[in-house]
């Protein structure tokens, strides 16, 4: 595993010839496509070949909800918030979703499973209120829907077998 973190971050450092602080963020973005996420000893190599420090870093990543810093579950769930989702009751959706996940917005279930995520806009208002689950979208939502939907999930990750 960290051998393929190293050759991960050789790559996407070695696109960088130009060690200036304005290849902070797109550095981020080409970690984050990589890996899923920004991990933490990321952000380290990044702080040493920027000459940063880390605290700088995890500042700027930290400042950008588009950034995350834990893997995604194997079913990323993506929680419209958007005016037409708010108004059909999203919120009643992603409550029901971290009761079912046991897990807070942004966090990923420990079997590594699940991961929720709450976006302002799917772009699926007609079919509010929505969740996205790996880019497959669920339509016209009420909570009682949501434990079936999970379960759904469930099953398919025990017949592919075993989690992420």
């Amino acid at each position: 595993m960290k051998k393929q973190f190293d050759r991960g971050m050789g790559e996407v450092l070695g696109k960088y010839q130009d060690k200036s602080r304005e290849n902070l963020i797109p550095i981020l973005q080409d970690v984050q496509e990589r890996f899923g996420y920004v991990p933490k000893d990321a952000i380290t190599r990044i702080g040493e070949f920027l000459g940063l420090p880390s605290s700088k870093i995890y500042g700027v990543a930290t400042f950008y909800n588009q950034f995350k810093f834990s893997p995604p579950g194997r079913y990323h769930i993506m929680v419209c918030r958007g005016t037409a989702c708010h108004v059909k009751g999203s919120a009643l959706i992603l409550d029901a979703l971290l009761r079912e996940l046991r897990i807070g917005a942004g966090q990923t279930t420990r079997d590594g499973l699940f991961s929720i995520e709450v976006v302002a806009c799917i772009g699926a208002c007609g079919l509010a209120p929505v969740i996205s689950v790996n880019g497959e979208f669920h339509a016209k939502l009420s909570a009682k829907d949501i434990p079936g939907i999970i379960e759904s999930y469930r099953e398919k990750a025990r017949i592919e077998g075993g989690s992420k």
